[in-house]
């Protein structure tokens, strides 16, 4: 089965043709069983010896094992177990990966959580979500400056070995992959979909980048399954449930990224929050995060100190002289500009955007028309201002 906007690209990192233990296929015929949850899942295992004993059970022993007799009669009549067969065929053909709880491969930060997903579907390298990763969330509608700001700091944890975590959403989410994708450095999306349904459809091509640079795409979701208001809210937890912490960068009082700010609370996480303009209302989650004790976040650095020893000395290891270098919160240096260039980037702002009229009467006794437009070019493709739509410049982090 393919999305509505076609198939991303076949992983490598799954042999065609590889049949599933009866293990996994346990695991994946039970969750994929109507009206079973991840915890009864998790429940109905822990009573079996071994996951693939559900096959052989009677029908009393089964309903002996708690469950409504519709679903304990799904499971007896072998429905169950003809389903995960056939989704285990169809990821076959799409190198997508099943990681199933009992699998070597299965998260251990993801096991400590209260409703672990029993199967994630994986497409691309799943050994990434064993390593420390931080959870960058926030609006779907943020500002130049909340999305110039978690670009920026995805950009500089990825370059230190901290993978990115996401939901690949509109805004900030979709800032937090690009940022690490600049550096260079691979990046994993948790999707409220099917691993085969790109939502939302214009990010595409940032799905094909992520898979391209060697990161991942989650779900807890069978293939095919669409977009549903109810997925998303349960997909925070698993965003907050594999990385060591969670990162706010905007959202309103009623944003969903509520849900994973407290997700990351209840599971022992850290909770890290980028400070915002208080007369915005997509300042009120972090700044109300701050105040209930959140860690304050402007830098890096500001994630790092909070990171366990053990966490910062496994990044550390990893880490080239550039990355130690404190002189400053970026890798990316920036070079010397022009006086143009000067002039032009000293009027606009990281918190709002100018519009063009704006900046040539901000600069009208400096520099004419023409400079000024091959001042923003040139900035523009230094990486030192970004363009809007409607001829908006910001300035750049």
């Amino acid at each position: 089965m393919t999305s509505a906007s076609g198939p991303l690209q076949q992983s490598d990192s799954l042999a065609a043709g590889v049949l599933p233990d009866e293990d996994r296929l346990a695991w994946l015929a039970l969750i994929l069983a109507p009206g079973l949850g991840p915890r009864r899942v998790l429940d109905v295992m822990r009573q079996l010896e071994a996951p693939s004993q559900i096959f052989g059970l009677p029908l009393t022993a089964i309903e002996g094992l708690k469950l409504q007799a519709s679903v304990a009669q799904y499971i007896f009549d072998g429905k169950a177990r003809a389903a995960a067969e056939q989704e285990w065929a169809r990821a076959q053909e799409q190198g997508v990966q099943l990681i199933t709880f009992g699998c070597p491969q299965y998260p251990e930060r993801l096991k400590e959580i209260y409703d672990p997903p029993p199967v994630l579907w994986v497409r691309g390298d799943a050994g990434l979500l064993a390593g420390p990763s931080i959870a960058v969330v926030g609006t779907r509608h943020p500002s130049p400056y909340g999305t110039g700001i978690a670009e920026m700091l995805a950009r500089d944890l990825a370059a230190r070995g901290m993978l990115i975590v996401s939901g690949m959403a509109r805004g900030i989410d979709s800032a937090a992959h690009k940022g690490a994708l600049a550096a260079g450095k691979p990046t994993v999306a948790v999707w409220g979909t099917g691993a085969d349904v790109i939502y939302p459809k214009e990010n595409k091509k940032l799905a094909e980048a992520i898979l391209a640079t060697g990161g991942a795409i989650v779900s807890e979701l069978p293939l095919g399954t669409f977009p549903a208001p109810q997925n998303f809210p349960r997909r925070n937890r698993i965003l907050s449930g594999v990385s060591v912490g969670v990162l706010v960068v905007e959202a309103s009082e009623n944003s969903g990224t509520r849900v994973t700010a407290r997700c990351a609370a209840d599971q022992g996480r850290d909770v890290f929050a980028v400070p915002g303009n208080v007369t915005s209302k997509q300042s009120w989650t972090p700044n109300t995060l701050i105040k209930q004790g959140a860690q304050l976040t402007a830098t890096w650095e500001d994630v790092w100190e909070v990171l366990s020893s053990q966490v910062r000395l496994e990044l550390e290891a990893g880490w080239t002289d550039e990355s130690k270098s404190p002189v400053s919160a970026s890798l990316l240096p920036n070079p010397p500009l022009g006086t143009g260039e000067a002039i032009v980037l000293e009027v606009l702002r990281q918190d709002a955007a100018l519009q063009i009229d704006e900046i040539l009467e901000l600069v009208e006794t400096q520099l004419t028309s023409a400079e000024v437009f091959t001042a923003l070019f040139e900035l523009e493709l230094a990486g030192r201002i970004r363009s809007l739509p409607g001829k908006n410049y910001v300035r750049g982090f």
